[in-house]
């Protein structure tokens, strides 16, 4: 039997942000009841060359999936698997960059509508490169916003996506000279960048605050620093086990002795209601996400479907019987 292929510009045509956070906080959900397991990522190394390998089960999908991706001097390149649980046959094999830049977004989509003040209008966002356009296209998914501030090292780069970025979501999206500037008195703040040392003094993080941190998944990188996460009230992981061999901000402040593993919790938790997620608007909030390969499943089972829908993607011979 033939296995569905789809390209990038095939994901692109399919499937919009709304319909990823929608994918991706069932997910959430499935894995808090049990109905799918994420299996942490694994990296093989080789001279300038990194293969990273994550897996997932969805039994709520019927579906089983890995996300592989290679890094090089040339970038990385990503593909997504999906399998039928009951018979074990590939159903797609997919060109994940666009899915995982979505899908990566929409996990802070999901967080930040958890977690923000339902009434955040202010949104700080420091980077400027593909992954800073979900998140900030994530957020204007869930939350009223009317300003946004965006830093990056780069003024002609940073006044680019401030003009395309407010342009497309028809908001109010500036440029500032400072990451201080993106983040001080503002609602919501996410980082997206390569950053290897925190991009801002956590003092000025507002108290009723939300902080998405996507950018890093690596323990020897920090986008925040250890007063980001020591004086919130709540830090949600997108997977607590992942977090704990990835997430450099939550090592650095566990290992400064300001904060404790054991206060993590699950976003999984707080989306099926079994743990609360902001209780006050006083409330300040964190959000760590390494990546799910769960959420690459979801993504692929809402693309499969679609994709049938429409009769978009190519037929080719990899599962022969």
């Amino acid at each position: 039997m033939s296995v569905l292929f789809l390209t990038e510009s095939d994901v692109e045509s399919l499937i919009d942000m709304p319909a990823s956070i929608d994918a991706v906080e069932r997910a959430f959900a499935a894995v808090a009841d049990g109905s799918a397991v994420n299996v942490p990522r694994a990296r093989a190394k080789a001279p300038g060359f990194l293969l990273h390998s994550m897996s997932a089960t969805a039994e709520y999908l019927g579906l089983a999936g890995w996300k592989n991706y290679t890094t090089t001097s040339e970038g990385a390149r990503f593909h997504v698997a999906a399998y039928e649980l009951d018979s074990g046959r590939m159903l797609a094999l997919i060109q994940a960059n666009r899915l995982g830049q979505l899908r990566t977004g929409a996990a802070s989509g999901v967080a930040t509508r958890h977690l923000s003040r339902p009434d955040a209008n202010v949104m700080g966002l420091l980077g400027t490169g593909w992954q800073a356009e979900s998140q900030l296209e994530a957020v204007a998914c869930v939350r009223p916003l009317e300003t946004v501030r965006v830093f990056s090292r780069d003024p002609e780069r940073r006044q680019g996506f401030a003009e395309a970025m407010g342009q497309r979501l028809q908001l109010d999206v500036q440029a500032v000279d400072s990451a201080e500037t993106a983040v001080d008195g503002a609602d919501i703040v996410s980082t997206a960048t390569t950053s290897k040392a925190p991009l801002f003094d956590g003092q000025l993080l507002m108290p009723s605050s939300h902080l998405n941190i996507i950018g890093s998944n690596h323990l020897s990188k920090a986008e925040s620093d250890v007063e980001s996460i020591a004086s919130a009230d709540l830090v949600a992981c997108d997977r607590i086990d992942q977090c704990r061999i990835e997430a450099g901000e939550l090592a650095a402040a566990s290992e400064a002795g300001e904060w404790n593993w054991e206060n993590a919790i699950e976003l999984a938790d707080i989306v099926a209601g079994t743990h609360p997620g902001r209780t006050a608007n006083a409330q300040r909030t964190v959000f760590k996400s390494v990546g799910l390969a769960v959420e690459d499943v979801a993504m692929a089972a809402e693309l499969i479907m679609r994709a049938g829908e429409r009769g978009v993607g190519q037929r080719i011979p990899l599962d022969v019987d």
